[in-house]
């Protein structure tokens, strides 16, 4: 299992909030490339980074700070979500060296579009779930829908997605541990892998979510623990690696 940092970017800066409120955020960095380099030098094997304002303009903003960072870390996979609504963004993204692009919020609003993107970058795209309680939100989770979470994913593993990403609202930057229970039943369920994201906070969380790996859960993101210090991100991921495999 991967221990995967989130990089959140907001006006240029490294951040993160607090349930998703952009007003309610801290930040950690100016410098997002020299970010990245901490986190590979601590052992990380994959990325998460997220653009914050793009997820609220519905188009990408921070791109050329995420552009620089694949740039600087050719041979590191990364995933990259937030504003990506259409092929020409996936495009971008991917030729300037990013690995995944995560759909959300237009998965959601045209659940097609996830279909047609799978089809046109096999195996690069991820789709992320962000819910509360089950339902899905949107818009940088400004917007609770009335769609159930497990119903959308089935749809699209059935598309081809390479992954999924379940982040749980009510956990995400609160450090108060992940939804294991959630996590777990909607990974048995599906037929791809699932990334777990909201509340890592310590080792024993890791140790936690090591034992639902053999349930379809490949990886969890942190954020939060890792820039506060409540969680050694070596340390875990030298955990992971040791009760999984």
């Amino acid at each position: 299992m991967l221990l995967i940092p989130a990089i959140d970017l907001k006006d240029g800066h490294c951040v993160r909030l607090r349930q998703g409120r952009m007003e309610d955020e801290t930040i950690f960095s100016d410098d997002p490339v020299a970010t990245a380099g901490r986190w590979v030098a601590a052992g990380a094997r994959r990325l998460h980074l997220v653009d914050l304002n793009g997820a609220f303009a519905g188009a990408p903003v921070n791109g050329a700070a995420i552009e620089a960072i694949a740039a600087a870390y050719p041979d590191l996979p990364i995933q990259v979500g937030g504003g990506i609504r259409d092929e020409r963004s996936i495009g971008a993204y991917l030729e300037a060296g990013v690995h995944w692009c995560i759909i959300g919020t237009q998965a959601v609003r045209e659940p097609d579009f996830v279909a047609r993107a799978c089809r046109a970058f096999p195996g690069r795209v991820i789709v992320g779930l962000d819910a509360r309680d089950g339902q899905v939100a949107i818009d940088g989770w400004a917007v609770l829908t009335d769609h159930r979470v497990d119903e959308l994913a089935r749809r699209f593993a059935g598309d081809g997605v390479a992954a999924l990403v379940y982040t749980d609202i009510g956990r995400d930057g609160m450090l108060t541990g992940p939804n294991l229970e959630a996590t777990a039943r909607l990974a048995a369920g599906l037929n791809i892998p699932v990334i777990a994201s909201g509340g890592i906070t310590h080792l024993d969380d890791l140790r936690a979510l090591a034992e639902i790996a053999g349930q379809g859960v490949i990886g969890a993101i942190t954020g939060r623990a890792i820039y506060e210090g409540t969680l050694d991100f070596a340390a875990g991921q030298q955990l992971l690696d040791a009760a999984t495999g």
